[in-house]
């Protein structure tokens, strides 16, 4: 619970920016894509400092880099605050996502990941909820902030807040149980992926592509769902719902995703969700009416959620302990990139031909090369399941 606190305030920062998109751009005299960018960055800063942010907290502790990361977002909150365009992607990008944000999603779920034998799935399911939380509640906290205060004072405010709720959470997080004590565990997890008549690097580069090419598509309705509904006539309040009733669906669903993923195994589990995911974006493609796309919304949110812990538990599965603190924010930075890409891809998309069944449907052949490299390793990992029954150890 300390960790999914942490998170919901940590994931609260870079949505003052999408909230305050319009008055931002605004008060900047800048175009809105730049304002855009500035949200864009704290996510591929989020990733990028993850892969250093991990290592570190194997040396210092998880506890000082989660402190470190607070104090960085809020400091990235106030240079935000500044009023100059320069100030906004620095803060944005430099403080709260490479120093801030990165110290706590990447460490964090390598770091509950360490915690549990069994159930694990569950537990990096429930703990990447933050994200959904703080989607549900700053929103609208950061809107009537910014409508009765402005936005450089809500940013201030959410700063202060940041820092102080953050700062004494961390406080309470405990050294995980040392790789070490799992080094004979470790020793088997790897062989299971030289079972795989791989090599262990080889399968990280299969898992980050596959990430990558299903964080594509996962991006497209987050980012142009709004803009989708006011194209057809659709009242963008009501495409406000939608995208609402879509992260509400996959908050739910996290507990589910956790519960098939400790059943079937983090692969297993990144196969099936990313098979619905690519049902429920073709679905976009051909929906039109509001009721509709009200559904489809749903189904996409019910889909789509488990996806992301389910790597992180397929890395758990396949890696040593030891090798989590590198190979897991690894893995999300390329995640990352892909959400990064695919917001951008579906707007140069829609930006050529006028309209959003283009990109839509680029998201689903995204998401159908993802299905068939997660497809090839799932495969090759139920075969030699398959031999190690029939052969005599």
């Amino acid at each position: 619970m300390i960790t999914l606190a942490i998170l919901s305030f940590s994931y609260g920062a870079p949505l003052v920016v999408v909230v305050g998109l319009k008055p931002i751009a605004a008060s900047l005299g800048t175009d809105r894509s730049v304002v855009a960018l500035a949200a864009s960055l704290v996510w591929l800063g989020t990733g990028f400092g993850g892969i250093f942010m991990g290592r570190i907290a194997d040396r210092v502790g998880m506890r000082r880099v989660a402190i470190l990361g607070a104090v960085m977002t809020a400091l990235g909150l106030a240079v935000s605050a500044i009023g100059q365009t320069w100030a906004l992607v620095l803060g944005s990008a430099m403080l709260i996502g490479l120093l801030g944000n990165s110290a706590h999603f990447p460490p964090l779920v390598t770091y509950v990941s360490r915690w549990f034998d069994r159930r694990r799935g569950t537990a990096v399911a429930l703990i990447s909820s933050g994200q959904y939380i703080a989607g549900a509640v700053w929103p609208t906290v950061f809107e009537r902030g910014i409508d009765n205060f402005g936005w450089q004072a809500t940013m201030l405010g959410f700063a202060v807040l940041v820092a102080a709720a953050i700062v004494p959470l961390a406080l309470f997080l405990r050294p995980p149980p040392s790789p070490v004590r799992t080094e004979a565990a470790g020793a088997h997890l790897a062989h299971r992926v030289e079972g795989l008549r791989l090599h262990p690097n080889l399968v990280q580069v299969l898992l980050c592509a596959a990430a990558f090419l299903c964080c594509v598509p996962m991006a497209i309705p987050a980012g142009h769902l709004v803009a989708l509904c006011s194209d057809l006539g659709i009242p963008a309040a009501s495409g406000a719902a939608m995208l609402s009733l879509l992260l509400g669906a996959a908050f739910v669903s996290r507990v589910f995703w956790g519960w098939l993923t400790d059943r079937i195994g983090g692969l297993g589990a990144v196969f099936a969700g990313s098979a619905c995911q690519a049902l429920a974006i073709a679905a976009f493609t051909v929906t039109r009416d509001e009721a509709g796309l009200f559904a489809v919304s749903a189904a996409y949110g019910l889909g789509f959620s488990g996806i992301i812990p389910a790597y992180v538990v397929a890395i758990r599965d396949l890696f040593p302990s030891a090798e989590a603190s590198w190979r897991v924010p690894m893995l999300l930075f390329t995640g990352m990139s892909g959400m990064a890409f695919g917001g951008w891809f579906a707007g140069a998309l829609y930006d050529h031909f006028g309209f959003y069944a283009p990109a839509f449907a680029a998201g689903a052949l995204f998401n159908l090369a993802n299905l068939m490299v997660v497809g090839f390793l799932f495969v090759r990992q139920a075969r030699q399941h398959r031999l190690a029954a029939i052969l005599p150890a």
